[in-house]
């Protein structure tokens, strides 16, 4: 039993936060940055995904993306994304998420804040315009109508995050008194502060993982395994109460 040490708290936690990575995604078949699917013909994704590759070759990055979108949008949520919009059955729950790839909304999740952006949603970067749009692009880079290019409408290495999500995203971890960090590395700031917010409301905190992160001696309760493997059982927790 995974969950023993905390099966008696089950019934107390009244507002559940998942902050996820690029791990609960690796289990739907969508590669990581990090490790060796860091990789994309021989090009280091971690460079690419910057606003300086952009502007020194946008059709580079955009057929990294547009392979990226077209393998997004064919993937399906894993028995991980499953579990967590089961879990809005029994009790609140909000995912602060740093995937971009829209597969908690896919699996039902209500309530999902993107602290990354999507790959679904283009925007201009020059004017106003933004849109979501589900289909590959022929022409790359894709222009705006005002002439300039397009962009992913996400945050890339370097970039802020959306100062609403982020700002809605502390107020959420600094109030849930149970936060479950997912598949993430805990290494990309500012999303790495989020536990910090909920151990500073004395949240329970439990890091499902493979390996072991930045904030591991931080945690309540480590597993390391995948989402996929371990969130049912915990759902399943809540059904049995």
């Amino acid at each position: 039993m995974m969950f023993e040490s905390i099966k008696e708290e089950i019934k107390d936690f009244k507002k559940i936060v998942f902050v996820t990575g690029a791990g609960i995604s690796q289990e739907s078949g969508i590669p990581t940055f990090r490790g060796k699917d860091g990789l994309w013909r021989n090009y280091d994704a971690m460079k690419l995904a910057t606003i300086d590759a952009f502007y020194e070759d946008p059709k580079l990055v955009w057929e990294w993306y547009n392979e990226r979108r077209s393998n997004i949008f064919s993937a399906s949520p894993n028995q991980g994304h499953i579990a967590i919009a089961e879990l809005e059955k029994y009790t609140d729950v909000t995912i602060l998420t740093q995937n971009i790839d829209g597969l908690h909304q896919k699996a039902g999740s209500s309530h999902v804040l993107e602290l990354h952006g999507s790959i679904m949603k283009i925007k201009c970067t020059v004017c106003e315009f933004h849109d979501e749009i589900m289909t590959e692009f022929s022409e790359i880079p894709p222009l705006c109508k005002c002439g300039n290019i397009l962009r992913p409408d996400v945050v890339w290495f370097g970039e802020s995050l959306p100062q609403d999500v982020w700002k809605n995203a502390m107020i959420l971890a600094s109030q849930c008194d149970l936060m479950i960090i997912a598949g993430t590395s805990l290494v990309v700031s500012p999303a790495n502060t989020l536990p910090i917010y909920a151990k500073q409301n004395n949240a329970v905190l439990i890091e499902i993982n493979p390996e072991k992160t930045e904030m591991s001696s931080e945690m309540d309760l480590i597993l390391r395994n995948t989402s996929a493997n371990v969130l049912p059982e915990f759902v399943s927790l809540f059904k049995e109460n």
